[in-house]
This record gives structure tokens, C-alpha cells and sequence, in this order.
């Protein structure tokens, strides 16, 4: 099991902004510290291997992970080769994270989401009997995103660990329990440096507008106790204050804490704006945690 420190930063503006920009970004993240870059996958980001292999090359040590790449987006033996392609270029500092996205963006694509469950088992097999028969590649971690208890399970079983997103630490108490001691639990946590109560939450119900329109978050939040009176008019207080860390530096570092005292091995963060991401304002968030914070 590969070691990617205890902090990293999960940021969608790696698959999105200016090349030149990213470069620069990772490369002050890992003098600042931080153990493991994230990018994810929409359908207006850059693919996630080639955003990936950007970062990795722009820097020296520090790993990066996809979180995540989509089953649906291409096949397991197109994923089997990514992984392998990336781990054997940068060994020890690649980890592929995989998932199956949601229902409504899955039939877009002319997928049928009926079974994602289902659908995950069959892509794995998929790409170990395509890992066979490749004659070159290196190895890389494979983490599930995963939520609820059957998807945990599966990446107990079938891969290296799970990683979960827009979860508070109960949630992550929960995953490290499905998935035992010897799997690697990564949550996201968004965060904002913001004292003021009513304008962080403002960010933070921003930030969950979009969360709270897809189906697996919201029963993922429904089993760890939260109703629709959380989900209404963007979200609760209380749910704005278990998903997003606010506050000054101490105040985001205890929420670090939580998730690594309930059984994180690494926490991602994600850096929030008012208005939108921005990258200028995310770094300065990032530069200021880093002092804090037990890089």
C-alpha cells in the first residue's frame, strides 16, 4: 500500500484551468507540503489521465489520484491501461480513483444506470482480466468512490480502498468499519476560511446546491440521520456545518482531525470561493492551512 501522506487538496480547477496555471499550482502545493493533488472528471474538465499526468509532471514527489474517473466515460481495459500507463511512468505516486457518477448524468451519456452496483462488480473484472494481458505498465492503487455500505464492501474486497465525498466524519467512522483497517479510507472536505458564520454558510449552500440535486448524496445523508427540512432552501445550518469546515485555521484543522480520528487515512481538501472557484483565492486558502495544518 503506497503512502500519499495525511493531506492532500481535491480541486476541480486542475482539470480546468489554463495549463500553465495548473503547473504553477502544483508545483507551490508541493513545496507548501501537501502529499497528494486530486482531479476530477466532468464533462467540461480535461480527460482525468491527462490531467493527472499534468500534474505529475509539473512536480517531483508529491502523488496524485483521480477522484474520479467515470466507469461510464470509457471501458475497463481503456482504465486498466490508464492506471498502468501512469504507474509505471510515475511509480509510487499515481492512485486511480474510479466510480460510477450518478443516474441522471449516466443516461446522458445513452448508459443505463439501473445497477450501478452491479455494473462496478463487472468493470472490475473487466479490468483485471484486461491488467493480464498487458505485456507493459507499472501498478497504482484503485480506490471505489463509494458511499453507502454495498459499495464499500465492494471496495474492501476488490480494490485498495474507498473514497468518499461531501460526507461529514460520522460518515467516515462508518466507511472505515465496512472497509477494515487495511483498506484506504480518502474523504473530501470542502472548506473556506471564512469567520463570519452567515457568510461562510452562504459559501457552503453554494458549494451544496448541486449535491443536493443528485440522489446518492442525499440518501447517503438520509441514512446518517439528515431530513428534508437539511435539504430545503439550500440546506440547513446544520447540514452546511457537517459537509463544510469554516472558520479560521484552527477551527478547519480540528475538522481535519475529526475526519482522521474517525479513521481517514488521508483527508482531501477543497478549497471554496464565494461566487465560484477561484484559483487565486483557493491557493491563498491553501498557503494559509499550510501553517496550521500537520503537513
Amino acid at each position: 500500500m503506497m503512502d500519499n501522506g495525511r493531506i492532500g487538496v481535491w480541486y476541480p480547477l486542475f482539470g480546468r484551468a489554463p495549463a500553465a496555471v495548473v503547473r504553477e499550482a502544483a508545483a507551490e502545493l508541493e513545496e507548501l507540503g501537501y502529499s497528494t493533488l486530486w482531479v476530477n472528471e466532468t464533462s467540461t474538465s480535461r480527460e482525468p489521465f491527462a490531467g493527472a499526468a499534468l500534474l505529475l509532471a509539473a512536480t517531483r514527489q508529491i502523488a496524485v489520484g483521480t477522484g474520479v474517473a467515470n466507469i461510464w466515460a470509457r471501458d475497463a481495459t481503456a482504465m486498466a491501461a490508464g492506471r498502468a500507463t501512469l504507474g509505471e511512468a510515475y511509480p509510487g505516486r499515481f492512485l486511480l480513483g474510479i466510480g460510477v457518477s450518478h443516474g441522471g448524468l449516466v443516461a446522458g451519456r445513452g448508459h443505463d444506470y439501473g445497477k450501478p452496483l452491479t455494473a462496478m462488480r463487472a468493470y472490475l473484472d473487466g479490468m483485471d482480466q484486461a491488467a493480464t494481458a498487458m505485456v507493459a505498465g507499472g501498478e497504482a492503487p484503485t480506490l471505489l468512490a463509494a458511499l453507502r455500505p454495498r459499495m464499500l464492501e465492494l471496495a474492501r474486497d476488490r480494490a485498495e480502498g474507498a473514497h468518499t465525498y461531501f460526507v461529514p466524519p460520522e460518515h467516515t467512522a462508518l466507511a472505515r468499519e465496512s472497509l477494515g483497517k487495511d483498506r484506504l479510507l480518502v474523504p473530501e472536505l470542502a472548506v473556506v476560511l471564512e469567520p463570519d458564520p452567515a457568510k461562510a454558510r452562504q459559501v457552503a449552500r453554494e458549494h451544496m446546491a448541486y449535491y443536493l440535486g443528485l440522489p446518492n448524496y442525499v440518501n447517503n445523508l438520509r441514512d446518517l440521520g439528515y431530513t428534508d427540512s437539511d435539504f430545503a432552501d439550500g440546506g440547513s445550518d446544520r447540514l452546511a456545518d457537517a459537509i463544510v469546515a469554516w472558520g479560521d485555521e484552527q477551527a478547519v484543522a480540528k475538522r481535519v482531525r475529526a475526519h482522521l480520528d474517525a479513521g481517514a487515512d488521508h483527508v482531501a481538501l477543497q478549497p471554496l470561493t464565494a461566487g465560484g472557484h477561484d484559483m487565486a483565492d483557493g491557493m491563498a486558502q491553501l498557503s494559509r492551512l499550510s501553517d496550521t495544518l500537520d503537513l
